[in-house]
């Protein structure tokens, strides 16, 4: 009986050591085709890892468009459009002088300047620096005319062309579409940051995802450029206007914040373009459609 249980048992373990050599030569194929499709996406990987790269630093850039000249700080308070320089502006029948100017306007309850942000303005004193900044507002557009005239004292008056007046109706409307640009670029540049990775599995995700990151570079360079074209418009409409002593200056900070968020926007919108037909993806390598990493390279 002892010599035939020997056998039997010989059985079993000739049985139980062909499972885990059939289980460790299973374990080593799906290694080694992981390590195939690793390889074989590798430009793939790194094309995605960029794009995600420049869509999270556009979406910084935009947050900063978004949050500068909200708050009286020193960092915020240095981002904006375009300031307004009151300093020399007087009511009517002021007398001259620089100092008695600006001490007649302060009295009057005008500030030496005013400066514009996305969500609000602010204002201040050259030698105190900002002391108070509106309440941020979806809805706002800086109109200067009626700000200074608010503040200004009872029967007290500023002159204006009726060229301001033009200016100011184009100005509502531009700011307005501004703002909705600059946040539906960066709701879609966080889209896109979160969805990007998708891409590296088919082609066929490169369709969607490259026609929204082509949407996002649009938005983004509209917003840009309808910011920059409202302040250079203000500045040059201003200075042109001597005779109301009021200067204008654009923000080059926040200038180069929404054009390097536009240029980033860009970038990451060519090179998901470029995905739709560069690169291999991991459906290429699984349906046969492309080299399989040790088999040829890669295209």
């Amino acid at each position: 009986m002892a010599s035939d249980s020997l056998p039997h048992s010989r059985i079993h373990q000739d049985l139980a050591n062909d499972v885990e050599i059939e289980k460790g030569g299973s374990d080593r194929e799906s290694t080694k085709k992981a390590a195939r499709l690793k390889r074989g996406t590798t430009s793939r990987r790194n094309a995605i890892v960029v794009s995600c790269f420049l869509y999270l630093a556009a979406t910084i850039f935009l947050v900063l468009v978004e949050v500068g000249n909200t708050r009286n700080n020193t960092i915020l308070g240095s981002m904006y459009f375009f300031k307004l320089d009151l300093t020399n502006v007087l009511a009517k029948s002021a007398p001259s002088g620089l100092e008695l100017q600006s001490s007649i306007a302060r009295t009057l309850g005008l500030h030496d300047y005013y400066q514009v942000g996305l969500w609000n303005f602010c204002e201040g004193y050259r030698d105190e620096g900002i002391t108070h900044c509106s309440k941020p507002d979806a809805s706002f557009w800086f109109n200067p005319v009626d700000i200074v005239l608010d503040e200004l004292l009872a029967g007290a008056s500023i002159a204006l062309p009726s060229e301001i007046n033009d200016i100011l109706n184009i100005l509502r409307i531009a700011s307005h579409m501004m703002f909705g640009f600059f946040l539906g670029g960066i709701i879609l540049d966080a889209i896109l940051l979160v969805t990007s990775p998708i891409v590296l599995y088919s082609r066929w995700w490169s369709l969607p995802i490259g026609i929204i990151s082509g949407m996002a570079a649009v938005v983004v360079v509209v917003a840009a450029s309808l910011g920059a074209a409202i302040s250079y418009i203000f500045q040059a409409a201003l200075n042109s206007q001597p005779d109301l002593g009021v200067s204008a200056s654009v923000g080059t900070k926040m200038l180069a914040f929404e054009f390097t968020a536009a240029g980033l926007t860009v970038l990451a919108a060519i090179i998901h373009a470029t995905l739709g037909c560069c690169c291999t993806s991991r459906r290429d390598i699984r349906m046969g459609r492309k080299a399989r990493g040790d088999d040829a390279p890669e295209l």
